[in-house]
């Protein structure tokens, strides 16, 4: 049995449907099952942090999204090792080994979610993706109502990974021997710039899109809504930073699953269905 928290999510929904689709027995941990609408043959259950211990009987792996237990993860992973989880599969972040200032929030989040999983006495592996190719639905709903985006650092560039990609490498950590102590730097094929992600997308639904470029200063929850205020000001820095320089790019998601990741043209149209109007 996997036990997999964020199934809802970009990430943990594709390993669902991975593990489902591999005759793999998933327990997907989700605080609300009823509206979680996961494969047929995953068992949905209610992620009860007051409880934690009933989450993992009979489970033996355990893939970990960052914000599933927040301050409660040490107690989480304390009730999966007691249940009989002998390993624990993290998504964590690039940020970490980036270089990047370690009182970074998003720095902050990952680095302590990574030591509390060293200090559980679970076998680990740690995936750090970079930029995620999901991180283009902020400009969904602008393209579905017009052909106009509005957005910042238009030539800020990436190497934007497609979600089931990193799905795949959790797989094969969570399906195979070997990937016990490490940690995976994940990201996309090639490098990209925001308006070229803009404009890949458009060409996938066979419509010229135009990228505006926003000052920071007009940088707004109608641009970031998911981004809390306080980290706010910290993304802008990162995202900054990107303009001119060149990204990082692995080949991880090839050695360990046996095929290249896949370029952002392809995400763009494997998502069709989320930028029509």
């Amino acid at each position: 049995m996997i036990a997999v928290t964020g199934p809802t999510g970009n990430v943990g929904r594709a390993l669902v449907e991975r593990l489902v689709a591999a005759g793999r027995p998933v327990r997907a941990l989700t605080r609300d099952p009823q509206r979680a609408r996961l494969p047929a043959g995953a068992e949905a259950v209610r992620l009860g942090l007051d409880e934690p211990a009933a989450l993992f009987e009979g489970a033996t792996e355990l893939f970990l999204y960052v914000q599933a237990g927040g301050d409660r993860t040490p107690g989480l992973l304390a009730a999966a090792r007691a249940a009989g989880v002998r390993h624990v599969v993290l998504l964590s972040s690039g940020i970490i080994d980036s270089g990047a200032d370690e009182t970074h929030p998003i720095h902050v989040m990952h680095a302590t979610a990574e030591r509390d999983v060293r200090d559980s006495g679970l076998t680990w592996t740690f995936l750090r993706p970079n930029a995620f190719a999901a991180n283009a639905f902020q400009w969904a709903p602008q393209i579905r109502t017009g052909d106009t985006v509005r957005g910042l650092f238009a030539d800020g560039r990436s190497a934007p990974v497609h979600e089931d990609d990193i799905a795949a490498v959790a797989e094969r950590a969570l399906l195979d021997d070997g990937y016990e102590g490490a940690a995976h730097r994940l990201t996309g094929p090639e490098s990209i710039t925001n308006a070229g992600q803009v404009a890949a997308i458009g060409r996938a639904l066979g419509r010229e899109l135009r990228f505006d470029e926003l000052s920071p200063d007009e940088a707004g929850p109608e641009l970031f809504p998911h981004v809390p205020p306080d980290v706010l000001p910290a993304l802008l820095k990162t995202l900054a930073a990107s303009v001119g320089t060149p990204p990082e790019i692995t080949d991880t998601v090839r050695e360990i699953t046996g095929r290249p990741a896949r370029p952002f043209a392809v995400w763009a149209e494997d998502h069709l269905d989320d930028f029509r109007g």
